[in-house]
């Protein structure tokens, strides 16, 4: 951020909260405001969403199949809740993680993670469902014309499965998970691939998550970020990880997107 949020529906610099139009970059706010009287607009023209957290809340269904594995290997399990702090960064360094909290060493139980995959795949659906309004919300952003991709550390198969099952056709553009030879986020590759596919630059999409990574996806890929509140992280490593946006509503996505340009904090 080169400087404090410009208003331009007001015409001045202001740090307070405004019902339209905030521009917290000088150049675009410069850019758009030599422009205002041509209604020149940034047309929001992708959403790209991370998967478990965001959309879709699979912590029940992670911790289920996870303490499976474990108990399979004759480990204790680990609580519910626990999982929301160590899920992420893809089913390798979940498993590392789960390991390291029982104070297990990896090497000794080399199985557990394709173990951990296999029987997850076998039954991707257990307990999963979608979050309150995320069906409602994707229908108004689809409606105005924009699309939507997901972008998932979870392994690439069962990404593309969950999304067909939850989600009616035509909601979902594009989805894809962890591919061999991809770095996963929050390095920026899949962000870009998918950028790509639909043509659209950086100042036309939106990333939305619910974790620093996805936040650091984001930024690394220069993309207005949007961090949620209803997933398995908390506001303060959001705030953290310098969100753009914080939300508690799906519905804000919406209004966000219908700005068509980088919004005040909703």
């Amino acid at each position: 951020m080169n400087g404090p949020p410009f208003c331009l529906c007001k015409g001045w610099w202001d740090n307070t909260k405004c019902p339209d139009i905030v521009y917290r970059d000088v150049t675009l706010m410069r850019e758009a405001f030599a422009n205002k009287n041509r209604g020149f607009r940034f047309m929001i023209k992708l959403c790209i969403f991370d998967m478990d957290g965001t959309l879709v809340n699979t912590i029940d269904t992670i911790a289920h199949f996870a303490n499976t594995a474990l108990k399979k290997f004759g480990l204790d399990s680990i609580p519910t809740d626990d999982y929301k702090l160590l899920v992420g960064n893809g089913s390798d360094v979940l498993v590392q993680r789960m390991l390291k909290k029982l104070g297990k060493n990896i090497e000794d139980y080399k199985e557990l993670h394709p173990y951990y995959v296999d029987i997850y795949d076998k039954d991707f659906m257990y307990l999963t469902a979608p979050y309150e309004g995320i069906v409602e919300m994707l229908k108004e952003i689809k409606a105005e014309g924009i699309k939507v991709a997901v972008l998932s550390n979870k392994d690439h198969s069962t990404a593309q499965k969950v999304a067909e099952e939850l989600f009616e056709e035509g909601l979902i553009d594009l989805c894809m998970g962890a591919r061999a030879g991809v770095p996963l986020k929050p390095q920026p590759d899949a962000v870009f691939e998918i950028m790509e596919h639909f043509g659209a630059k950086k100042e036309e999409c939106l990333y939305i998550g619910d974790t620093a990574t996805d936040i650091k996806t984001a930024k690394n890929a220069e993309l207005y970020s949007i961090g949620v509140l209803w997933g398995f992280r908390d506001e303060a490593e959001l705030r953290g990880a310098e969100a753009d946006v914080i939300i508690s509503d799906p519905m804000k996505i919406v209004d966000i997107a219908k700005k068509k340009v980088k919004p005040c904090n909703l």
